[in-house]
């Protein structure tokens, strides 16, 4: 269980904080939804997390233990909204292998099996991807490197509703062996989903129950 306890954060340019007292915790087996308009505050969130960014006060643990910053990049994988903008490698292959030397074929295989990308050549561009498939990779790097702990910045922007849906449904899989937490300013198009939910509202987060 991942677990955050009265979070605050502030950029170091910015007076008030973009987070105040955030609480909450996501668990296996159910994603996390957290809703915001846009400049709310979710990616920071996401960030401080992840380990990006350190917060000005309260905690982040896991499984019972506070995590450092350090500790936070090892077990968080984050898949940014343009995904695009974060590929190294000139093919799919060797975007998998960065930080892995000894990585097989029989281990992308199934990596590149398990986010349904099972079909295309290992040798595409990331750039020749569609939208929907540079996020199916970008999760698969972050599988790769061993994340508990997925964080997903606005995963269905820029995608029409066919790939969207494939999209949702192969999150809330992932979501049964992974702690998956997901920020959107477009919450409606998650009403299907079977989430916890919060929202992010002047640094603050709620409880949602239903979503408008």
């Amino acid at each position: 269980m991942l677990q955050l306890s009265d979070v605050t954060y502030a950029p170091a340019t910015v007076a008030s904080p973009v987070l105040r007292g955030a609480s909450f915790h996501a668990e296996r087996g159910k994603p996390l939804l957290i809703a915001g308009a846009s400049g709310s505050g979710k990616t920071s969130l996401l960030e401080v997390i992840s380990g990006l960014s350190a917060p000005r006060s309260g905690s982040i643990s896991w499984e019972g233990k506070v995590m450092n910053r350090r500790q936070r990049r090892g077990l968080c994988g984050m898949v940014f909204q343009f995904p695009e903008r974060h590929f190294l490698g000139l093919n799919v292959s060797q975007e998998l292998r960065l930080g892995h030397r000894r990585l097989g074929s029989d281990r992308q295989d199934q990596v590149l099996h398990r986010v349904g990308l099972q079909k295309i050549s290992r040798m595409t561009p990331p750039e020749q991807l569609s939208g929907g498939q540079q996020r199916r990779l970008a999760l698969a790097v972050q599988l790769l490197r061993g994340a508990e702990v997925l964080l997903l910045d606005e995963p269905t922007a820029g995608l029409d509703w066919s790939v969207r849906s494939e999209v949702l449904k192969l999150l809330s899989d992932l979501a049964q062996e992974q702690v998956l937490i997901v920020v959107t300013h477009e919450p409606e198009l998650f009403n299907r989903w079977d989430s916890d939910r919060l929202r992010l509202e002047n640094g603050q987060l709620t409880s949602m129950t239903t979503l408008i």
